[in-house]
């Protein structure tokens, strides 16, 4: 009977821990919530009320003082976000390099450490050779033609 005493008393100790880490969910919860929703209320609280587009005079949502000119949708072609993926496959070469470079830092096996270094920039090298050979880096505007 005694070690059932033991484990009921223990239980309050049991609940105080769960309890916790409940409140730390929450939080947490909470706090994801928050920067979720936030943006949209910050948004409704700072968004102009009344602006040109009340008079019905541009048909926009964003004034400069200026009467606009042209449409103001312009296609991109492709080889920019050619050009923007290959920005980020080395950015996120970057930040994958310096913290491998200060763990790689055990005295006992430099060669192999350098090697997978080497390996894995050489692998990241032939992206810049894929693109350069697919012609990303070459910017070609084309004319553009008035419909007619």
């Amino acid at each position: 009977m005694a070690g059932a005493a033991r484990f009921f008393s223990n239980t309050s100790c049991m609940d105080d821990v769960f309890l916790g880490d409940l409140l730390y969910l929450a939080a947490f919860g909470l706090g994801g919530l928050a920067f979720a929703l936030g943006p949209f209320v910050l948004v409704h609280l700072v968004a102009a009320r009344k602006t040109r587009n009340s008079a019905n005079k541009t048909r926009q949502y964003i004034e400069c003082g200026m009467d606009p000119i042209g449409d103001a949708w312009i296609r991109y072609s492709a080889v920019y976000y050619l050009y923007a993926l290959v920005f980020v496959a080395f950015a996120v070469d970057v930040l994958f390099l310096v913290p491998v470079a200060l763990v790689y830092n055990d005295p006992r096996f430099p060669i192999r450490d350098f090697v997978e270094m080497l390996i894995f920039v050489g692998i990241l090298s032939l992206v810049i050779v894929y693109a350069w050979k697919k012609g990303i880096f070459e910017w070609k505007r084309k004319p553009i033609t008035p419909n007619s």
